[in-house]
C-alpha cells in the first residue's frame, strides 16, 4: 500500500510537472493553463494512487480488485475537458494542442500516482518540447501559410466547377470538403473553398483567374 507520504510526495511532483506545461500553455494564451494542468494533474496522480490502495485495503471484500479501472475512467472523463478546449475560428479550428496536451498530462499524472517519476519527467520534457520548440518551427516554416476562404457562385454545371477546382489548385491547396449550396429557382451553385496560399503567392490574381472562368458569376472573398 502507497503510505500517506508517497502519496504526498507524488501529487508535489505532479503538481510541478503539470506547472511547466500548464505555464507553456497559458504563456500562449490558451484557455486551458497553468491552474487548469496542475488541478488536472493532480486529480489524475490521486485517482491512480486511490486505484492502487482500494484494492489492497479491501482485499477480503474484493479480492479479484483491478487496479486499472479507475485510472481507465480518467482517461476517458479527459474527453469533457479536451472538447471544451476546442473551438472553430473562421476556416481553422483551434485549441487541439491544448486538448492533446490536457489528455496527455492526465495520462502523466496516473504514471506519476504509480510511482514510475523517471517515465513522467521524460514524458513532461517531451511533451515541453513539442510545444515550444516545434511552435518556433511551425511558426517559422507552416504558418507563413495564409487560408482565406472564396466563394464560387456559377452555373449549375459540374464543369465549372472541376475547371474552378483546377484553377485553385494552380495557385495553392484546397483544404477539407467545400460547403455547397444550391438555388434550385435561379440554377445556380455557391461553393465555398477554404485555400491555402504560400506567402509568393497573392489572392488577388486568383480571384481575377477564377473571374475569367465561363459560367462564373460571382467570386467573393471572405
Amino acid at each position: 500500500m502507497i503510505s500517506d507520504q508517497d502519496i504526498l510526495i507524488r501529487l508535489i511532483v505532479a503538481a510541478l510537472l503539470g506547472a511547466v506545461v500548464g505555464f507553456e500553455r497559458e504563456r500562449t494564451g490558451q484557455p486551458a493553463g497553468l491552474r487548469t494542468h496542475i488541478i488536472l494533474v493532480v486529480g489524475a496522480t490521486l485517482t491512480m494512487t486511490l486505484s492502487i490502495n482500494l484494492p489492497i485495503e479491501f482485499k477480503n471484500l474484493t479480492p479479484n480488485g483491478d487496479p486499472s479501472r479507475l485510472a481507465a475512467q480518467v482517461i476517458s472523463g479527459i474527453g469533457f475537458l479536451g472538447a471544451g478546449a476546442i473551438f472553430r475560428y473562421g476556416p481553422s479550428v483551434k485549441g487541439l494542442t491544448t486538448a492533446t496536451s490536457l489528455w496527455t498530462m492526465a495520462i502523466v499524472g496516473l504514471v506519476v500516482g504509480a510511482g514510475h517519476y523517471l517515465s513522467a519527467v521524460a514524458a513532461t520534457t517531451v511533451i515541453l518540447l513539442a510545444l515550444v520548440v516545434l511552435n518556433y518551427f511551425e511558426r517559422k516554416f507552416i504558418d507563413t501559410y495564409t487560408s482565406v476562404q472564396i466563394t464560387v457562385t456559377a452555373d449549375n454545371r459540374i464543369s465549372v466547377f472541376d475547371e474552378v477546382t483546377e484553377t485553385i489548385k494552380k495557385k495553392g491547396k484546397i483544404i477539407g470538403t467545400p460547403s455547397l449550396e444550391k438555388n434550385f429557382k435561379s440554377e445556380k451553385m455557391e461553393v465555398i473553398y477554404t485555400v491555402r496560399l504560400s506567402p509568393t503567392i497573392s489572392v488577388e490574381p486568383l480571384i481575377d483567374a477564377l473571374g475569367r472562368i465561363e459560367g462564373i458569376r460571382l467570386v467573393k472573398l471572405s
